[in-house]
């Protein structure tokens, strides 16, 4: 490539702006060769708005450069590499990765190219040069992490993983990119694609999950290693854009990640100016470096993300040495960099480039390949990681041999922690309740669930955002996960709750067996739903720990009143929204949240009293739907009522009177309708027999939904306008939640 600048490209008779950038942004750093005025380094600042004038980004002093004799290199691995494999090879590999991103979004029709293409030299160096995993063992525990925080650009990760020979994609399934059953989705999705680490879809939630990877490691290496033996040591990567640094969430989560002190946290920020709409300039335009160095982060700039190959090896190692704080790298690319006619614009983010302007691409890149080949010599070099992969594991596996020599008990735990199996025996450790023991709300029961389950559970971990005094999610035997402290088990998240929930999400897909629990007012899911949804969609089973369930918090008001809340988890796919009763139903609900690994539990806990049933069980909340109380015979009776948390004791009063009056009275409690429906038929007939159609349910939230119960005759007691500020008693009153309210909607139906 030649050194000075040139614009051989431009259009018929003029340098248009694309060109122009096209030009700039494709010549080899090399000051020395360079003609005076026209290095590339002159231009490292600049880019081009869409009127082809020349803009001067504006730059804080602050803001770190790389030093001239900065190492090139992070490891002798990498050391290894570099001097055997030719600059023009690099670059056929790089172009190979951006070609077949190209190809599939083409065969696709549908996709993003840009970013692959404007992100593919650093995707090169982190897969082919730094990072530590092995593609055939995609799950090994000690790997590097990566997340592709700006997901929309998967086809960059698939390439990597095709190229360093993950079977989990193949040629079949690159063509095959977002198509009905292809392992390459329209977004890096874990439960697809193995040697994807997380589910990033919504910008911001990957940047999250990368904090929440990078405090799994820091934990567990505080438990774990010793002074003289190291057993958990591996780096979490991520690439965000734009876009991602625009969302809240991510401010939330690296602002907790500068706290934290997570060092072995290395964010590649894609610099590239370019969101759907167009120029980031129309909506953003604060200095990052800046902010991200106000959050507690260390920073460095490298300003040719194109060729400039040495800078970004040079940031990674320069990120490395900084031990105390996570690092952002900002890299400024082109997006859609090879491109001719739509480089730097927003036309290449998120569409194919068209049958006309691919070939153009290929003839401005030199690559005279057909779709989706690559050349035997990038095979046979990418080819060489199945065998380091087997390497580097085998070496962690020694490690691991002999750190169970010197440390047996700590290792026993740390195996068995990995290996995702929970202790035998461990449910025993969940109270038990009787009608005698003293009413109590279920968040306090769920604070002594918690720490019960902490003492036989070594991977419970979590906390609350800005609440623990509150939710009671305090595990009393541990003190606060920190920067100096980092084998403690309560995580302070701050008022935080998006972040908080999609942090968890980074730490149940870790895949160490850490079980993380968070907590907020039920209310505020509202903040932190995109990140439920992740959590469900993704397989993550984060425990949510959600009190002051209803208007039972009184005085506080409708906007910390949750009405609609229960029915709207009902209608999230894989989430079990628990519901409880009382003590023996808390306990029951964390049984379950804990063995349900691949699939989040929501626990709706009140802040008022509530009296232990006597009909209550945990082995009823694994049923998610059963009888507590039943005067009838022959499974017929006269009228069922159906409550939830803290209406089930309005049930059971009513049923009392009722009975008094001589009816057959069935009291069900339906703390999560998730697991009801998932029993057989006839267990569901026993409980709910069809035959009978008097049927009321009573609950402090919306009605919507009950009518699956219900049927066409039934009558739902709840809410279906928001709350207000009174004490509780006279809120029940005035929304009719009253065992005389529900003893004459039984009564209704039973006419």
């Amino acid at each position: 490539m030649a050194s000075s600048f040139t614009v051989s490209r431009a259009s018929a008779g003029s340098v248009t702006a694309t060109a122009l950038n096209n030009a700039i942004q494709s010549e080899r750093l090399s000051s020395s060769a360079s003609p005076a005025g026209f290095g590339f380094s002159k231009f490292a600042g600049l880019k081009l708005r869409s009127n082809g004038k020349v803009a001067c980004s504006s730059r804080s002093s602050s803001q770190r450069r790389l030093r001239s004799s900065a190492p090139k290199v992070v490891r002798a691995a990498a050391v290894e590499t570099l001097e055997a494999i030719s600059t023009g090879l690099i670059e056929k590999s790089i172009n190979a990765i951006r070609f077949l991103a190209i190809d599939a979004v083409e065969k696709a029709n549908s996709g993003h190219p840009g970013l692959p293409m404007g992100c593919a030299p650093m995707g090169h160096i982190l897969y082919d040069e730094v990072m530590r995993y092995n593609p055939k063992n995609p799950y090994w525990f000690n790997r590097d992490r990566f997340v592709l925080s700006a997901g929309h650009g998967c086809m960059l990760q698939y390439a990597l993983l095709y190229l360093a020979g993950y079977d989990s994609v193949k040629e079949e399934d690159l063509k095959g990119f977002r198509q009905w059953g292809s392992k390459t989705p329209g977004h890096p999705e874990n439960f697809e694609t193995p040697g994807v680490e997380v589910t990033t879809g919504p910008l911001g939630q990957g940047i999250a999950n990368a904090v929440g990877l990078a405090l799994a490691e820091k934990h567990l290496a505080a438990r774990y290693n010793k002074p003289d033996s190291t057993i958990v040591d591996h780096y979490t990567y991520c690439i965000v854009g734009d876009g991602c640094q625009m969302e809240g969430i991510s401010n939330e989560a690296c602002s907790l990640a500068g706290h934290w002190g997570l060092g072995k946290l290395i964010a590649f920020y894609d610099d590239n100016h370019i969101s759907i709409d167009g120029d980031t300039e129309i909506a953003f335009t604060e200095d990052v470096t800046t902010r991200f160095e106000g959050l507690g982060w260390h920073t460095i700039w490298v300003k040719n993300g194109n060729t400039g190959y040495d800078e970004i090896r040079a940031a990674i190692e320069e990120a490395k040495s900084v031990k105390d704080r996570p690092t952002l790298i900002k890299v400024t690319t082109t997006i859609g960099f090879g491109s001719p006619n739509k480089a730097n614009s927003y036309s290449v983010h998120g569409s194919a480039l068209g049958a006309k302007e691919v070939d153009a691409t290929r003839q401005n890149l030199g690559w005279p390949h057909p779709p989706f080949h690559v050349p035997e010599e990038v095979k046979s070099h990418w080819s060489r990681h199945a065998a380091r992969g087997a390497s580097f594991e085998a070496e962690w596996s020694s490690k691991l041999a002999e750190h169970e020599k010197k440390y047996p008990e700590e290792a026993a735990e740390f195996k068995a922690l990995i290996s995702g199996k929970l202790p035998e025996g461990w449910d025993k450790a969940l109270p038990a309740y009787t009608t005698e023991s003293p009413a109590d709300a279920t968040r306090i029961l769920s604070q002594q669930c918690l720490n019960a389950l902490a003492k036989v559970l070594p991977g419970l971990l979590g906390g609350s955002a800005d609440l623990a005094s509150s939710n009671m999610t305090l595990l009393k035997m541990f003190g606060d996960f920190q920067k100096d402290t980092p084998a403690e088990r309560n995580v302070r998240f701050g008022v935080r709750e998006h972040s908080m929930g999609a942090i968890c999400n980074g730490i149940a897909h870790h895949g160490s067996g850490l079980i993380p629990y968070c907590a907020t007012f039920f209310v505020f899911t509202d903040y932190m739903r995109a990140a439920i949804r992740i959590s469900a969609l993704s397989e993550a089973g984060v425990i949510y720990v959600m009190t002051h369930d209803s208007i039972g918090l009184g005085e506080d008001g409708p906007t910390h009143q949750p009405i609609e809340h229960l029915a709207s988890f009902r209608a999230m796919p894989n989430v079990l929204m628990l519901r409880p009763a009382d003590g023996n139903e808390t306990a029951g609900a964390y049984k379950v949240a804990v063995l349900n690994r691949k699939r989040p539990s929501i626990l709706a806990l009140s802040r008022q009293k509530l009296p232990h049933l006597a009909g209550s069980s945990i082995e009823g909340v694994e049923k998610g739907g059963y009888t507590i109380s039943c005067n009838a015979s022959n499974n017929k009776p006269d009228v069922i009522l159906m409550g939830t948390g803290s209406e089930l004791e309005i049930a059971e009063k009513a049923a009392v009177t009722l009975r008094n009056e001589g009816k057959a009275v069935r009291v069900v409690s339906f703390v999560c309708w998730e697991l009801f429906e998932e029993q057989t038929p006839e267990y569901k007939e026993s409980v709910l027999p069809a035959a009978v159609a008097a049927r009321v349910s009573v609950e402090a939230g919306s009605t919507f939904g009950w009518e699956r119960y219900l049927g066409s005759k039934g009558k739902a007691v709840g809410i279906d306008r928001f709350g207000a500020s009174a004490p509780i008693g006279i809120l029940y009153k005035e929304f009719g939640l009253t065992a005389e309210n529900v003893v004459a909607t039984a009564k209704q139906v039973l006419a």
